[in-house]
């Protein structure tokens, strides 16, 4: 599937990119020919860098041969045509998780949210098209925000969507696909890592409604849903993992453990469901298996697949289907290492390695 293939990863210095970055060089679905981190932060592609360095390896070497590894570095912004264009044109499959994805942030700056998440998936598009660049595969990461988005991120990543899945139309040599999936567990800016924060500081623990609802997919699971992707997916695709959910109420119990530590509710903030939605009630008669997954299909009838087989589900796919129990979801941290005492946060609250 990657063998000797180029693969550029936009936003690869972000906690899912990481995960994805790790993944393709170990070589999983074949040995990559080189990985681009193409992403706007010197500081953390730096880091990056030097978690890659080979003890026998000089720093020098590492920084001043960048275009001579296998894992490549480039500064750059999807929302530069230009930056695009120049990173774009070296690459066999794309992977574009670069994303403004704050819910809050992009409340405040709709048109940033706008450049990033809409713009740079256009620019990825037309940098193809208009160029030629014999790129085969487009893979955008979106979330289950996207579905009847209520919030500035979820509509720019719904608009992210349609904008890859309709490139298919006059791209007939490039497979535009998409992924979407809830929440990642302990990704930078989750709720996970502020918990812990909380309860290192002795609480109290807040909750915006103890009834709510959320998917809970590891960083493991979420690039397994994008590999997943490049395997099964038909142009036009949008592949949804069959992720398990968790009232806000357990994550935080289930973290508190036995201490003796106060839950603070604070009510429900603007942007918020009570329940995400992974698959809509729309979308669910023209969704169907592929394998594991879910695959939701392009509207556009250009793009309908002959024989796709039979619809998956009759209903939404939504947070509140399946709710795990408190055990439940004490076993889905604990085998994610994430119960306190099995992780350790940098000062800034991000979980580490």
């Amino acid at each position: 599937m990657l063998e000797g293939k180029k693969i550029l990863v936009t936003g690869g210095t972000g906690s899912m990119g990481k995960v994805l970055v790790r993944r393709i060089l170990a070589g999983e679905l074949g040995t990559p020919e080189k990985v681009i981190v193409f992403s706007r932060d010197e500081a953390k592609q730096h880091d990056m860098r030097m978690a890659y360095m080979h003890r026998t390896v000089t720093t020098d070497e590492v920084i001043f041969n960048n275009f001579q590894q296998a894992l490549e570095f480039r500064i750059g912004d999807v929302r530069d045509y230009r930056d695009v264009c120049s990173a774009v044109k070296s690459a066999d499959i794309v992977i574009n998780a670069a994303a403004l994805k704050q819910v809050p942030t992009c409340e405040y700056f709709p048109d940033q949210a706008v450049l990033t998440n809409c713009m740079g998936a256009m620019n990825i598009v037309q940098a193809i098209r208009e160029n030629g660049y014999p790129v085969e595969t487009v893979v955008g990461i979106s979330t289950d925000k996207a579905a009847k988005p209520v919030n500035v991120m979820g509509m720019t990543k719904a608009i992210q969507e349609r904008i890859f899945t309709s490139a298919n139309v006059l791209n007939e040599s490039v497979r535009f696909i998409c992924v979407r999936y809830g929440n990642v567990l302990a990704s930078r800016g989750s709720v996970i890592p502020l918990f812990h924060d909380q309860i290192l500081h002795g609480g109290p623990v807040t909750l915006t409604v103890p009834e709510m609802t959320r998917f809970l997919l590891s960083l493991e699971q979420a690039v397994d849903t994008v590999f997943a992707a490049l395997k099964v997916a038909e142009p036009g695709e949008t592949l949804v993992p069959n992720a398990p959910a968790a009232t806000v109420e357990n994550i935080a119990k289930a973290l508190i453990g036995d201490r003796s530590i106060e839950l603070k509710v604070t009510g429900i903030r603007p942007g918020e469901k009570m329940h995400e939605i992974m698959v809509s009630e729309e979308e669910c008669h023209h969704t169907v298996r592929r394998g594991d997954y879910f695959a939701i299909q392009a509207m556009l009838p250009e793009l309908a697949a002959k024989d796709a087989g039979p619809n998956a589900l009759s209903k939404e796919f939504s947070s509140a289907d399946n709710v795990l129990s408190l055990e439940g979801t004490r076993e889905l941290l604990r085998v994610n290492n994430l119960l306190p005492g099995m992780v350790h946060l940098s000062e800034g609250g991000e979980l580490l390695a």
